[in-house]
This record gives structure tokens, C-alpha cells and sequence, in this order.
């Protein structure tokens, strides 16, 4: 078990499965910091990771964790993998011996590692402290600094809390979740004066109480940002998935006055994510969360604004500028547009669902509601890769994850690794040709009832938790007929403009549309938005790059 002192300073911790060398490594780290620091050991992976998860209840810090490489069951590059998770801001150093100096060094993709010590590290003196000195002064320098969190009030069965909860964690704002049936939810109700009625209560780090409040209100109250600096930019990116987070990190850094514009979290789908494994560069996968904010950090550094919580409503040519319309009547305008707005998950016809939302029933993986399934039977509706990618997470956890499949198996949506997963995971089974024909229960699902769609007999199963992943609707419908979508709402671009070789009705350039061009000049669009686009995240990635290198073409040209 990890050991430390009961103090209320911000934690060094180390891991290794040799109780000699643990002890070696503590007393050389507490000889030099234990002043100023809380050092914290442990003596195996699981152990460690308990310890984090204990000091992240508690909202302890944590600056650099120290891992060894040859641990039994879990390994040092598995088991930062897993801290990264929990603490995402504290510093990484592998521990290895001379013979694994290209697994320390093929972890600096797999777990961005600051830093790999060679065993031994003697003197420490010359070796480990002047290494150690750096990565804390890099710490105390980062956006990871000490910041009291924001409490949240609320009812399990609640889908404003559920939605609250949701919109903080996908916007990576640190908060701790109190049940209005437990005494410290009751207390800090009482201390806010509330009698419960009105849920959820967010009490934010400055002390601000806020009851009920919408994304605008609370985002412009935990420090996101909500308003432009400027009213006029180069570049406009719409939508903060991976497309528009591509197309903002190549837009800053190659010179463009660049604003991104998310009405909710950036990530898109790809932010709810539990696991990316087929994304270039991470062979050991890598979560949606941690993705979007490794890129949404790029970007910023870069000095891409990234506005949270506006919803654009209106796009609309005024000479060489392009507008675009908030739902509170503001506007900026730009040289050039990039319509990233990505898809959203349909919503299931069944009887019940609606009133059920976000109280048992969910659209995406909603991962914050992930610890509430522990031991629970769980449904997943849907056959592709996210709904296979929910699968594998919340079996980890869940006492049995059921795939409710429309189509006669999984190889028509889903990757061939995920199909492979999920067949050796012994508590997911997979149910094709079944649908959601009506969905019960009073203030949460109780069970649902489902219909074979081959032979149209029905069965009544209990069940809590439901995750839906079925088709993807564009996220368009606020253009109108300002860029031209096909039947679906998806946007056209480039080639499908081009009616036998011929440009759009209403175009006045004597060029065709560039390859990613909408039907108005200067307007691109990437990623999942687009018509027969891959519905990929490197697909989206690139395409938000390939938009901005068409931005350039335009600017250049106009």
C-alpha cells in the first residue's frame, strides 16, 4: 500500500515493486524536497493508482510521478498511461535500466514521458535532482497550478446534473460531485441557502453559487472563455471536434488571427471517446479526452482563441467579409470561414426515451456517469466503432455490457480489432437484429423492451443504463440555405458543387470551388460534416489542416 503523511502539500510519488529501491528513491526524494513537498510511495502499479485516485477525491496535487519499468502485472508505461488519466497535468519519469532505454524512449509517445533515469541514479546530487528541479519549476509553470474546484449538487437521476456534470468534464474543468441525498450535499446546500428543489447547485472555486445554470453561465464562471477579444478575424473555425481543432492549431501557427467556436465541449464525439486505438501514433490508444486536450492546449499555444458555450446561429456574406451570428444577436466576421461542426448521435424513436434522457438513458458515452454502472447490467445500442469503443470501457467496470445490433452483425460499421475485442471480453454479448421498442421506468430506466426484428417477438429486460450510439445527423441545420447540403444536411464541397464540370448556381468566381470550398467562397468545411466524408478522426484531423492550406490559396487570391 502507498504510504504518506497526512499534510496538505502538493505530492511527489513513486512506484516501484522493490521495497529496497522504493525505500531508496523516498528517502533520496524527501532528503531534497520533502520540505516542500509530500512524498508518496508505493510499491506496485494497482497500489499507486490507488493512491492517486484517493489524493484526487481529496483535490491534492500532484507534480511528477516516478515510475519503474519492470513492475509485474502492470509496467511502468501502463501504469503512467493509467495516471495520465487521473492526474494529466503531473510530470512523468520512467525508471529503467540500461537494457530498456528504447521502451523508456518509445514511451515518450505512448504516455508523453518528460524524462527516463537510468538506474542507478547515484549521486543523486548530479543525476536525479538537477532532472527532478527542472520538471517541478516546468509544473509550477504550466496550467496545472493549484486552483480550488468547483462543487456540484445534484441528483443521480437528474439530467440537468447529468448534463452539468458532462459539460465541465468534457470541457476538462476540475470539479467534485456531492449527492443531494448525502449529508455534504445537504450541508452545502444549507450553506448556500438552498432547499434543494432547484438542482443542480454549482458552487464554483470563487465561491459564485449558481442554481440551475445553462452552459453559457457556468462557462463564463469556471474560467472558460465565452466572448471574442476582436471582432474581426482572419479565420473562423466552427465546430471544436477534430477537425476544427486541426484546422485552429494549423491556422495560429502559420500566422492567421484564428477564433474557434464550440457550442459545448471541444472533442465532438471523439472527446466522449474511451479509447482510440486506430489513431496514428499512439499504438497503445489514447482516450478522447486526452486527445482534445493535448490539441486544445496546441492550439492555445499557438494563440488560437477557443470561445466555449456560443451558439452560432446565422452565416451571411457581406462583401469580402464572412459574418457569423451568435443566438445572443452578437456577430464576429472573418476574411474566411471553416465549417467543423461535426454530427450528433440520433435519438432513438422508441417509446419512453425522451423522458428518460440523461436519467438512465444517453446519447454518446456520457463517461461521467461510467463509475455509477460498477456492477450493473448495461446496454449499448448501436454496431460501430464508438459504440464499440463504449463497450470495452464500461466492461471493465459493469457486471455485463449487451450490444443491441439493427443488422445481422458487427463487420458492416465496426473495425476489425474492436469485433476481435469484444468477442474475448467474457462479460460483453452481442444481440443482432434487435431494436429498443419502448423504454420504462418512472424518475430512471427500470427496464427496457426489445424486439427481435427477424421473428417480431419481444422481451422485457431490468436495466439502468443505456447508451446510444445510432447514426449521425449533421449539425447544419442553422445554415438554411446558405451553403448547399444534400438531402441529409450534409454539407457539399469541392467536386460534388460541380454538376457535369459546371460551378454552383450563384458562384462568381471564374475558378470551380477548391476541393473543401462550400458554395460561397471563402467558406470551407472538414471532417464529419461533409458529404461522404470518412467519419474518422485522422480523416478529420487532415482535412482540418487541408482546409486551412485552401484559406491560404483563397487569402492569397482574393
Amino acid at each position: 500500500m502507498a504510504q504518506a503523511a497526512e499534510t496538505a502539500r502538493t505530492v511527489i510519488l513513486t512506484v516501484d515493486d522493490d521495497p529496497g529501491v522504493s525505500r531508496a528513491v523516498a528517502r533520496d526524494l524527501r532528503r531534497r524536497y520533502g520540505e516542500s513537498y509530500r512524498i508518496v510511495r508505493a510499491e506496485s502499479g494497482e497500489s499507486a493508482l490507488e493512491a492517486l485516485r484517493e489524493l484526487k477525491l481529496r483535490g491534492d496535487l500532484v507534480a511528477v510521478i516516478l515510475a519503474d519499468y519492470r513492475m509485474p502485472q502492470m509496467n511502468g508505461i501502463e501504469f503512467l498511461e493509467h495516471a495520465l488519466d487521473v492526474y494529466p497535468g503531473a510530470r512523468r519519469v520512467l525508471l529503467t535500466a540500461y537494457a530498456d532505454t528504447n521502451a523508456a524512449i518509445d514511451a515518450i509517445n505512448v504516455v508523453d514521458l518528460d524524462h527516463y533515469l537510468l538506474k542507478p541514479w547515484d549521486p543523486p546530487e548530479e543525476k536525479l535532482y538537477p532532472v527532478l528541479d527542472d520538471l517541478l519549476d516546468a509544473w509550477r509553470n504550466s496550467a496545472y497550478k493549484p486552483v480550488p474546484s468547483t462543487k456540484v449538487v445534484g441528483h443521480r437521476w437528474s439530467a440537468r446534473s447529468s448534463d452539468v456534470r458532462e459539460f465541465l468534464a468534457r470541457n476538462q474543468v476540475p470539479y467534485r460531485w456531492y449527492s443531494v441525498e448525502e449529508p455534504e450535499g445537504r450541508r452545502l446546500l444549507a450553506a448556500a441557502g438552498q432547499d434543494g428543489q432547484r438542482l443542480p447547485l454549482v458552487i464554483t472555486a470563487d465561491c459564485t453559487v449558481l442554481v440551475e445554470p445553462e452552459a453559457p453561465e457556468l462557462a463564463a464562471h469556471v474560467g472558460l472563455a465565452t466572448t471574442p477579444t476582436a471582432d474581426f478575424y482572419d479565420l473562423i473555425v466552427i465546430g471544436g471536434g477534430p477537425a476544427g481543432l486541426g484546422a485552429a492549431v494549423y491556422g495560429a501557427s502559420e500566422g492567421l488571427r484564428t477564433v474557434l467556436v464550440e457550442r459545448s465541449a471541444t472533442g465532438g464525439q471523439a472527446g466522449q471517446s474511451s479509447r482510440i486505438e486506430n489513431y496514428l501514433g499512439f499504438p497503445d490508444g489514447v482516450s478522447g479526452a486526452q486527445l482534445t486536450d493535448r490539441a486544445r492546449r496546441q492550439a492555445a499555444k499557438f494563440g488560437a482563441e477557443i470561445l466555449t458555450a456560443r451558439e452560432v446561429t446565422g452565416l451571411e456574406v457581406n462583401g469580402a467579409a464572412r459574418v457569423v451570428r451568435f443566438a445572443d444577436g452578437s456577430a464576429i466576421a472573418a476574411h474566411s470561414v471553416i465549417l467543423a461542426t461535426g454530427v450528433q448521435y440520433r435519438q432513438l424513436e422508441a417509446a419512453g426515451c425522451t423522458d428518460l434522457t440523461g436519467c438512465g438513458v444517453f446519447y454518446g458515452s456520457a463517461l461521467t456517469e461510467a463509475a455509477s454502472c460498477q456492477g450493473q447490467d448495461v446496454y449499448i445500442v448501436g454496431g460501430a466503432n464508438s459504440a464499440g469503443q463504449a463497450a470495452m470501457y464500461l466492461s471493465r467496470g459493469a457486471k455485463s455490457v449487451t450490444l443491441l445490433v439493427r443488422g445481422p452483425d458487427l463487420s458492416a460499421s465496426m473495425s476489425h480489432y474492436l469485433i476481435q475485442q469484444i468477442g474475448e471480453a467474457p462479460n460483453i454479448s452481442v444481440r443482432c437484429h434487435t431494436v429498443v421498442d419502448r423504454a420504462h421506468g418512472s424518475d430512471h430506466l427500470e427496464q427496457l423492451t426489445l424486439r427481435d426484428t427477424v421473428t417480431g417477438e419481444t422481451e422485457q429486460v431490468d436495466a439502468q443504463w443505456m447508451f446510444v450510439f445510432i447514426g449521425a445527423a449533421p449539425l447544419t441545420d442553422w445554415l438554411g440555405e446558405t451553403v448547399l447540403r444534400d438531402e441529409r444536411g450534409f454539407i457539399l464541397a469541392g467536386p460534388d458543387l460541380a454538376a457535369e464540370g459546371r460551378p454552383p448556381a450563384g458562384w462568381e468566381l471564374d475558378r470551380p470551388p477548391y476541393h473543401l470550398e462550400t458554395s460561397i467562397p471563402g467558406v470551407f468545411v472538414a471532417g464529419d460534416a461533409r458529404a461522404e466524408s470518412a467519419k474518422r478522426v485522422a480523416s478529420a484531423v487532415g482535412e482540418g489542416a487541408m482546409a486551412v492550406m485552401l484559406v491560404h490559396r483563397y487569402l492569397e487570391q482574393s
